[in-house]
């Protein structure tokens, strides 16, 4: 089959996170009583740890015994709180099959055929359910999730009309597979489903998160990037990020662990661990990409053949590339 070219195509993300903000409260108050977390700023006087330059050698001794002083922010629970709350919704939309931008007829053709075809047999299950999954096990936590006691997540339907909740216990939730799903689980998966496969215009969830970290400790918003490169010795050295003073997480962070389903890609049986799903699969604190455009099991290799009607090799290659439609993104080719 000949290749359509589509030198504009884009696709808008169908999964729409919102920030997550963070509160403070107590396990057996948890449903009733919280208070928003403010970011609290600390100058501390540290040491010398890091791998110091070749170049630098000559000046080791001196540089090793200065004092490291930083203004850094945190955030932590107060003494009469042992868990941390985060808030969150997320709207799932349906579309997918229409890119928001493609300037080739032939093609837009071509790929909604496509789209409708995966439709029709899959619907988006295996897909919705992993979604679901993510939300169900707390893996937006991120690093709050370790050392917990006990996680509970309760999640609500904001639609008018279509009210439904559940209640997840999450700590003993396999985060390394999706292959143990409970049937709550997959209650919550199948109105995803519903929604991407377009029997639904929209779907809104609301997420109220519960982690019993204990009394007093730190817990863990996300982090600014710190593009300011200057040596100016009162600048912070981390800056954590605050949504009208309240500790929050990014929007962006949240939707990575919901998408963090990849347990398709080249290398996870010796991973063991799903990974998000990325184009190339590039997983950037390991530096490594799994999905390698040579051994053509990368997005673009698997969805120019998906696109044009060809039958890929594997059920799972499918559902990767639908997943990356989900996940948004500009996939036009060069011209």
């Amino acid at each position: 089959m000949s290749k359509i070219p589509a030198s504009v195509l884009a696709f808008e993300k169908k999964l729409v996170p919102s920030d997550g903000i963070m509160y403070g409260t107590t396990w057996a108050n948890r449903n009733s009583q919280s208070a928003p977390l403010k970011l609290q700023e600390k100058s501390v006087r540290g040491t010398i740890s890091n791998r110091l330059k070749k170049s630098e050698e000559g000046k080791i001794d001196a540089k090793i015994e200065s004092a490291n002083l930083q203004t850094v922010d945190s955030c932590a629970l107060s003494p009469d709180q042992d868990t941390l709350r985060l808030n969150f919704t997320l709207k799932v939309l349906s579309g997918v099959e229409n890119p928001s931008a493609c300037n080739h007829e032939g093609f837009n053709q071509s790929y909604t055929k496509a789209v409708r075809g995966y439709i029709d047999d899959s619907g988006f299950v295996e897909v919705a359910n992993r979604y679901a999954a993510n939300l169900a096990n707390g893996r937006f936590f991120w690093r709050n999730r370790v050392g917990c006691e006990d996680i509970e997540i309760n999640i609500n339907i904001l639609n008018e009309g279509a009210e439904q909740n559940w209640t997840f216990k999450s700590q003993s939730m396999d985060m390394r597979g999706f292959n143990n799903v409970s049937d709550d689980v997959k209650a919550l998966g199948s109105l995803i489903a519903e929604t991407l496969s377009g029997d639904n215009e929209f779907l809104l969830l609301e997420i109220n998160a519960f982690a019993k970290v204990g009394k007093s400790q730190d817990v863990y918003p996300s982090e600014e990037l710190v593009l300011d490169k200057s040596n100016n010795k009162d600048k912070k050295s981390k800056i954590l990020f605050d949504v009208d003073g309240m500790a929050a997480m990014h929007s962006q962070k949240v939707g990575n662990a919901i998408r963090t389903i990849d347990t398709w890609y080249p290398g996870y049986e010796e991973h063991q661990r799903p990974i998000a799903i990325d184009p190339y699969g590039a997983v950037t604190n390991l530096g490594r990409a799994y999905r390698q455009p040579r051994a053509k099991t990368d997005f673009f290799s698997l969805f120019d053949k998906f696109s044009q009607g060809e039958k890929l090799e594997r059920q799972e290659d499918e559902h990767y590339v639908m997943a990356v439609l989900v996940r948004g993104g500009v996939f036009g080719e060069k011209q």
